[in-house]
């Protein structure tokens, strides 16, 4: 029959089989993980540095809207949609 090595190698081989197929699937989300690692660290180490301002990016909000500046309606839906009502 088979000895404890025999066993081995083809376990070992069968594996190998195995994780080829995976293979790109994981590098692929180790690459990224290291990516969202890095620019984590990154934003630490800026956010220790007040002078640095910061981009933030998203929506873009137009003064007379924003209801923390004492200006339009307060209620976020604009001049234009005041006059519609």
């Amino acid at each position: 029959m088979f000895g404890l090595s025999e066993l081995a190698i083809i376990l070992i081989v069968v594996a190998a089989v195995l994780a080829i197929k995976k293979l790109p699937e994981l590098t692929r989300s180790a690459g990224k993980s290291a990516r969202i690692l890095k620019s984590e660290a990154r934003a630490a180490r800026d956010a220790d540095e007040p002078g640095t301002p910061r981009v933030i990016q998203g929506e873009t909000v137009r003064r007379e809207d924003h209801p923390d500046t004492g200006t339009g309606t307060g209620t976020g839906t604009g001049s234009q949609d005041a006059s519609r009502g």
